[in-house]
C-alpha cells in the first residue's frame, strides 16, 4: 500500500488525541470509537464534526483507517516499547491531562466580580497619572545630538530637523511619538519626557539603548483610565492565570 505525505501529517496530528484501547479488527475492518472519530474530523476540518461535509468525513475516515492500521501492527507495538518513543507518549498524554486539569480548575473557581474589581483598584493606583504628547530626533552619536541641539536654539524647526536627520521610524512624521504613557517608554526617555515643561526640549542629548535622542515635549494631559468592562476580559486572564500558579504551587508545596 503506498501513503501519501499526509501520513506525516497524520502522525503529528494523532498526538493529540488519546483514545480507549486499540480496536479490534476483524475480516480486514477497523472499529474506531465515534468520539474518537468526530474529534479527528474536528482537527482536520477545524469545524464542528456537525458541520462536516461527507467528503471531509470520507477523507477523515481513511486517513484515521490508516492510522489505525499502522498502530495497530506487531512492530508498532515493538517501537513503543523503545526508551525515546516510550517518553514521547508519556510527556504527551501527561501534557494532555495537565491540560484537562487544569481547564477543569478554572472551570469550578473561575474568576469573581469581586476579584476582578480588586485587581482593576490595585492596578489604577499604579498607573500613570499622566500622558505626554512628544517629537524626538534619534540619532547615532552624541555629537549629532549636540548639533541638532544648537540648531534649535538657532531657530531651526524641530519637526523639520526630524525628517531630515532622524533615524527612527518615526523620522518621516517628523519625530512624532503622538500620545503616550511614560512607562511605554524605555526609563531614560521617559524621565527626561517627564523633566520638561510642555513645549521645552532636551537641552542635552538623552542616550537609550537605540542611540542618542533630542526630544520635544509638547503636550501633557491627564491619564485616563479605561473603563472596567472594556478590560474586564484581561482582567479575567490574569486572575485566573494567578489562581493556576498558586494551585500549582500548593502542589509543589
Amino acid at each position: 500500500m503506498m501513503f501519501s505525505p499526509r501520513l506525516a501529517a497524520l502522525a503529528g496530528a494523532a498526538i493529540l488525541f488519546v483514545s480507549s484501547p486499540l480496536p479490534a479488527q476483524e475480516g480486514g475492518q477497523v472499529e474506531i470509537d465515534p468520539n474518537v472519530f468526530n474529534m479527528f474530523l474536528e482537527s482536520m476540518s477545524r469545524q464542528p464534526a456537525s458541520q462536516a461535509t461527507a467528503e471531509q468525513r470520507e477523507q477523515a475516515r481513511d486517513q484515521l483507517v490508516d492510522l489505525y492500521l499502522l498502530s495497530d501492527l506487531p512492530r508498532a507495538q515493538e517501537l513503543k516499547a523503545e526508551p525515546r518513543l516510550k517518553a514521547q507518549i508519556e510527556l504527551q498524554t501527561r501534557a494532555m491531562l495537565a491540560q484537562a486539569v487544569a481547564t477543569d480548575f478554572l472551570a469550578k473557581n473561575p474568576a469573581t466580580d469581586e476579584e476582578l474589581r480588586a485587581l482593576y483598584d490595585e492596578q489604577l493606583e499604579g498607573a500613570p497619572a499622566k500622558e505626554f504628547k512628544a517629537r524626538h530626533i534619534l540619532v547615532e552619536t552624541q555629537g549629532e545630538a549636540t548639533d541638532l541641539i544648537e540648531q534649535l536654539e538657532g531657530g531651526a524647526d524641530f519637526a523639520e530637523l526630524a525628517k531630515e536627520k532622524s533615524t527612527g521610524p518615526s523620522g518621516p512624521s517628523g519625530g512624532d511619538l503622538g500620545w503616550f504613557p511614560p512607562d511605554r517608554m524605555v526609563a531614560e526617555f521617559s524621565a527626561a519626557v517627564q523633566e520638561l515643561n510642555d513645549g521645552e526640549y532636551t537641552k542635552a542629548p538623552v542616550q537609550t539603548q537605540f542611540g542618542w535622542h533630542v526630544i520635544l515635549r509638547e503636550e501633557s494631559r491627564d491619564a485616563v483610565p479605561p473603563p472596567f468592562e472594556s478590560v474586564r476580559d484581561v482582567l479575567k486572564q490574569q486572575v485566573e492565570s494567578q489562581k493556576l500558579q498558586d494551585f500549582i504551587a500548593s502542589l509543589r508545596n
